[in-house]
């Protein structure tokens, strides 16, 4: 019996359907946050995305998780509860739009966290999509009347994104060496577990008397989706997509939020986010196609 493996192209496929998920994830933890406090929300969040993983994957996690697993499940759920914590807590103080365009300055420092961690050297292809990129979301996400000037709500989500590209870097670490469903498992545990000791010791107990159906339902999509579907898809691309190319993918988030709103909400399509547009596509070319036009490897090198 022949084992199939799964073409690269799927698992850049995977990135783009999480960041697609993602796409319409912001504007719920927007309307969510003022309700659930940050920390409560990413407690509810986690955990019940690790019991949805978890009843899924119960077999192999009987048989795969040891010593090993936990230890790096962890560490990948410290980071998820910083990223995710700071995101929510930066959007009590910023716009979804700004939130977006701030998250995806990550692209930029994960090839150089790639060269310190990994010893990968970034390639000038890696750099220049990246930056492209990061224009390019912000002609979209700052289309309004957003500036980039920057508040507290905006520090604290720039903080975030160090934390998300440390995330794309850890999991391309470890994810040869480990089952990577079995990681996210944990790591979706972990999570949840400090999202409500840090809502325990600093923020105040949700009036749960008082919340809306609605809101359950935000983060029944949070937690089902935008947690545990785009997760275990995120990881499982970035275990097989080099981190430079994998976060340009992700952040692809920006543009199909932006496609969601003018589908579902009617709005406009300027010319502001059509350059945008085209830019974070330009970024792709630049990254996928230019390496194998000019006869080099889109890979970064190893040191």
């Amino acid at each position: 019996m022949t084992h199939f493996t799964p073409p690269n192209w799927m698992f850049k496929a995977f990135l783009l359907l999480a960041a697609a998920i993602w796409g319409l994830g912001t504007v719920v933890i927007k309307d969510i946050v003022y309700t659930v406090s940050p920390a409560w929300l990413v407690g509810f969040r986690f955990t019940f995305a690790g019991l949805i993983l978890g009843a899924f994957i119960f077999p192999k996690l009987r048989r795969r998780l040891d010593a090993s697993h936990v230890r790096v499940g962890a560490l990948l759920g410290v980071i998820l509860f910083l990223e995710y914590w700071l995101n929510s807590l930066g959007l009590t103080d910023t716009t979804a739009s700004k939130s977006a365009f701030l998250t995806s300055c990550y692209c930029v420092l994960v090839p150089f966290l790639g060269w310190l961690f990994l010893r990968r050297r970034p390639t000038r292809f890696n750099i220049m999509a990246a930056l492209v990129c990061v224009v390019g979301v912000g002609f979209i996400s700052l289309s309004g009347s957003d500036t980039l000037s920057l508040g507290f709500g905006d520090g604290i989500t720039l903080i975030s994104a160090l934390f998300v590209a440390l995330e794309v870097i850890t999991v391309a670490r470890f994810a040869g060496s480990h089952d990577i469903l079995v990681l996210t498992c944990v790591q979706f545990f972990v999570s949840g577990i400090l999202g409500f000791g840090g809502a325990l010791i600093a923020e105040p107990l949700p009036d749960f008397a008082h919340i809306g159906l609605d809101v359950w339902l935000g983060v029944a999509y949070l937690a089902a989706f935008a947690s545990c579907a785009t997760i275990t898809l995120q990881n499982t691309g970035l275990a097989h997509v080099e981190p430079a190319q994998g976060s340009l993918l992700l952040a692809t988030e920006s543009v199909f939020g932006t496609l969601f709103a003018g589908l579902f909400l009617g709005e406009s399509l300027t010319v502001q986010l059509a350059i945008g547009f085209g830019l974070v596509f330009a970024a792709i070319v630049i990254s996928e196609y230019l390496p194998q036009r000019f006869g080099q490897s889109s890979q970064p090198r190893q040191e």
